[in-house]
C-alpha cells in the first residue's frame, strides 16, 4: 500500500484527515512517523504559498507522496485577517486566548457586518515531482461569544446561519462533511485516487 505523508503536527487536524481519508488504499503516515519534526516556517503570504512551501519540503525530506494545507480564517470587518496569520494571530499561543482576541476586536462590529469564513488549501505533491491544489471555504459569521466543545481554532466562534449551529457544535461526523477542509479533501480525494490507480 502506497504510503501518504499527512505534513502537519497538529492532532486535530491529523485527526480529520484520518476519518474523511479512510476509504482510500493509502496507508497514512505522519511526520513524526517519518523522524521529522521540525517546522516548516510558515513565510508565505497566502494560503497557496505556505501549504506548498510545506508540502515542498516534508515531500523533499521524506520522498513520499505528500500532502500539507495551510487554512485559516478570513473576517471581512477586518480586511480578510488574520488570514495566513491565524495561528499566530495577535502573538498569542492557545486556541481560547486567540479567539477571544478575535472578539475583543470585532466588540463594536455590529450584526450583520460579521461575515468570515474558515478557507483551506491543499498541496499534494508526487515523488516524481507532480503538484496539485485543492481549495475549500466555509462561510459564517463571527459570534459575540463562543460556544461549543468540539473542533479546534477558531471553531467555537464561527456561527453558520444555515445550521443555526457554531462549528464547535458539530459533530466530528457532520463536520468532516461540510467544513473547509472536507471540501479541499474532496478535490484531493478524486485526485488520490487517480493517482492509486497509476
Amino acid at each position: 500500500m502506497t504510503r501518504l505523508l499527512i505534513a502537519t503536527n497538529n492532532q486535530g487536524k491529523l485527526r480529520e484527515y484520518q476519518q474523511m481519508l479512510a476509504d482510500l488504499p493509502y496507508d497514512l503516515t505522519t511526520l513524526r512517523d517519518v523522524g521529522i519534526d521540525d517546522e516548516v516556517e510558515e513565510t508565505g503570504t497566502t494560503f497557496v504559498e505556505n501549504a506548498q512551501l510545506k508540502a515542498r519540503t516534508y515531500a523533499a525530506q521524506s520522498g513520499l507522496l505528500t500532502l500539507a494545507d495551510d487554512s485559516g480564517l478570513e473576517v471581512a470587518a477586518l480586511d480578510g485577517a488574520p488570514g495566513v496569520y491565524s495561528k499566530r494571530f495577535g502573538n498569542i499561543d492557545g486556541d481560547g486566548e486567540r479567539y477571544q482576541f478575535l472578539l475583543d476586536k470585532m466588540a463594536a462590529v455590529p450584526q450583520g457586518q460579521r461575515q468570515a469564513n474558515f478557507r483551506c488549501l491543499i498541496c499534494i505533491i508526487a515523488p516524481d515531482g507532480r503538484e496539485w491544489l485543492c481549495d475549500g471555504r466555509l462561510d459564517g459569521e463571527i459570534a459575540f461569544a463562543p460556544r461549543g466543545n468540539n473542533g479546534f481554532g477558531y471553531d467555537p466562534v464561527l456561527y453558520l446561519h444555515n445550521l443555526g449551529k457554531m462549528v464547535a457544535e458539530l459533530s466530528m461526523e457532520e463536520k468532516n462533511r461540510i467544513s473547509h477542509r472536507a471540501r479541499a479533501t474532496e478535490c484531493a480525494k478524486a485526485i488520490l485516487a487517480e493517482y492509486a490507480k497509476s
